[in-house]
């Protein structure tokens, strides 16, 4: 049985660069492999199909050596402005996912830097993948901190 609950994290973060920079590091595929990840982590392959109803693949590579594949779909892309679209992690034995939350991120210029937001409401979560919204934070963090650091 799933639980429905109502779980958001907001997170906002300013980078020295232009926001058509940022939101390329949303958008091409060879620059999210270098950042979408908490720290220990690696990507080992990133495929996009950046159109609203577009799937996205992330296969995330963790220090234990497993791959957890992070996928979603493309809800609403405004160039360089906003980016809505759902990620899921964790599956059941049919393809479910055990866990969905649906991101919204927006763009805005501020004095020649980009004020990124970042608002993710959990839209999915089962019992078994529970323990990972207690990671949600850092995990997005963590993966802001690299993406500043290629931006640099």
């Amino acid at each position: 049985m799933t639980q429905q609950r109502q779980k958001e994290l907001t997170l906002t973060r300013l980078f020295d660069a232009p926001r058509e920079m940022v939101f390329k590091a949303f958008t091409d595929p060879a620059l999210l492999q270098q950042w979408w990840s908490p720290r220990q982590f690696t990507n080992t392959l990133a495929e996009l199909d950046l159109r609203p109803g577009g799937a996205f693949l992330v296969n995330m590579l963790g220090p234990d050596g497993v791959v957890y594949p992070n996928k979603g779909i493309y809800r609403e892309i405004v160039q360089s402005e906003r980016l809505v679209f759902t990620s899921s992690a964790f599956e059941d034995e049919a393809g479910s996912p055990l866990l969905e939350v649906l991101n919204t991120v927006t763009f805005d210029e501020e004095n020649g830097k980009t004020k990124l937001s970042l608002h993710a409401v959990v839209i999915r979560v089962t019992p078994e993948a529970e323990a990972a919204l207690a990671g949600m934070k850092e995990g997005w963090s963590q993966s802001l901190d690299k993406l500043a650091e290629l931006l640099e």
